[in-house]
């Protein structure tokens, strides 16, 4: 029986052990496990929330005066109680807010929006119609991707290219987002796809079909590590996900947990030339800690119904 997401992020742990292992025993870094490096920096896009029009300006405005280039901006409160999401309410927001800040900063940074799977087909399509051409880079997982004949549907209604796949569990479940054209960036998450060795396959699969990796990265050193190796061995990558920024710190990387470990300078990740994967662990100190359960919101509709976080 097929166990899933849950298994392939187990599997996923004992692979990237094992390639750092293997690397500091030979003394070289993780990407020449990989078949080499083709960049020495990784490029990076920093996310920025949409609490206002004016703050959502400003935000970006000081990414960019910090070096930022790529700005993935969230969807815009889809009402103002707590754990209430409606998107009708949300999508002119959005749509209103991205375009003013698209005239505000000009034709120059990569501006993207993430939905987090939140809108039907219909929703989506909506807030891609109000969408003037040019406006938007990418829209990141604007509805649930279990269907790809679904998202083929959406796919069909605009030209907004999409960034989807940071909850695939396998090459199977990228398979007809690739063959298929239905995504424009692949969002590899190498935490959930089952390590490196199933990911540098995924990122094969997307090289031909001329798709760029976008790896999804929220979850800490070991996976920005992993996902800088691999984004070093992949010829075909656009951007990783970096979540400590001027705007953005979803995760605060333990320094005492991991006192060594890779970060950024300015809007890039230089690639580590050091053994294994460039991340060192306290395990003593991991022994001492109780592990703490991260639970994600659950949001409702004003009507009671359950609503995708």
């Amino acid at each position: 029986f097929e166990g899933g997401r849950v298994l392939t992020a187990a599997i996923a742990a004992i692979d990237l052990a094992l390639h750092d292992i293997v690397a500091k025993s030979l003394g070289i870094p993780v990407y020449q496990l990989l078949g080499g490096k083709h960049r020495d920096q990784i490029p990076c896009f920093a996310t920025c929330g949409m609490p206002s029009a004016e703050e959502l300006i400003s935000n970006v405005k000081l990414l960019m005066d910090s070096g930022w280039n790529v700005i993935r901006v969230m969807m815009a409160p889809g009402g103002s109680e707590e754990g209430i999401f409606e998107p009708r309410e949300s999508i002119p927001l959005t749509a209103d807010r991205v375009i003013a800040l698209r005239e505000e900063v000009g034709s120059g940074p990569v501006l993207g929006v993430e939905y987090h799977h939140r809108l039907s087909v219909a929703e989506a399509a909506s807030f891609c119609q109000r969408m003037p051409s040019g406006t938007l880079d990418f829209l990141e997982e604007p509805i649930r991707d279990e269907s790809p004949e679904a998202y083929e549907s959406l796919r069909s209604m605009t030209d907004v290219p999409f960034a989807i796949g940071e909850e695939f569990a396998s090459k199977w479940q990228f398979m007809p987002y690739l063959e298929r054209g239905i995504t424009q960036f692949a969002r590899l998450d190498v935490c959930n796809v089952g390590g490196l060795t199933e990911a540098m396959k995924v990122a094969a699969t997307a090289e031909m079909h001329y798709i760029d990796l976008m790896p999804h990265n929220p979850l800490g050193p070991i996976c920005t590590a992993a996902s800088v190796h691999m984004a070093a061995a992949a010829p075909n990558f656009a951007w990783l996900e970096y979540r400590i920024t001027p705007t953005d710190s979803v995760r605060e990387f333990d320094t005492e947990m991991f006192p060594i470990q890779l970060s950024a300078e300015g809007d890039r990740i230089p690639v580590p030339d050091t053994p294994g994967l460039g991340v060192e662990f306290n395990e003593a100190l991991a022994k001492e800690k109780s592990f703490e359960f991260w639970e994600a919101p659950h949001l409702r509709r004003r009507d009671g119904s359950y609503t995708n976080w």
